[in-house]
């Protein structure tokens, strides 16, 4: 069973920044990709960013592009959201997921259905 766990939520200020950590593992688990969601209270887990594992590419939803930036530690098998410039809109439940399948950027990768594990989320709060 593939454990996906994050950490490093917590309580910010609006202008600040937050750098959230996951790691993927499991018995015979190979990453291909991961991605990271949030879902703020009364509204749907929306994409927010996404990385290729082997050459490293990524992609964000126009929300948070060029305010967050996706990184990973392939040795590791982590993967990281470092967020800048932090909105109180931008105050979420952040998850993040993975998949066994190898990855593609043809393929869909921006909705819930596009992931397979996920973990328990990590709570960003954004003072105004």
């Amino acid at each position: 069973q593939v454990q996906v766990v994050e950490s490093g939520g917590g309580l910010v200020q609006s202008g600040g920044s937050l750098r959230l950590s996951c790691t993927a593992s499991g018995p015979k688990f190979s990453v291909y990709s991961m991605a990271w969601f949030r879902q703020a209270p009364g509204k749907e887990r929306e994409f927010i960013g996404a990385i290729h594992w082997n050459n490293d590419p990524t992609a964000y939803a126009d929300s948070v592009k060029g305010r967050f930036t996706v990184s990973r530690d392939a040795a590791q098998n982590n993967v990281y959201l470092q967020m800048n410039s932090l909105k109180p809109e931008d105050a979420a439940v952040y998850y993040c997921a993975t998949k066994s399948q190898p990855f593609t950027w043809s393929s869909s990768y921006t909705t819930v259905n596009d992931w397979t594990f996920w973990g328990q989320g990590t709570l960003v709060t954004v003072s105004s």
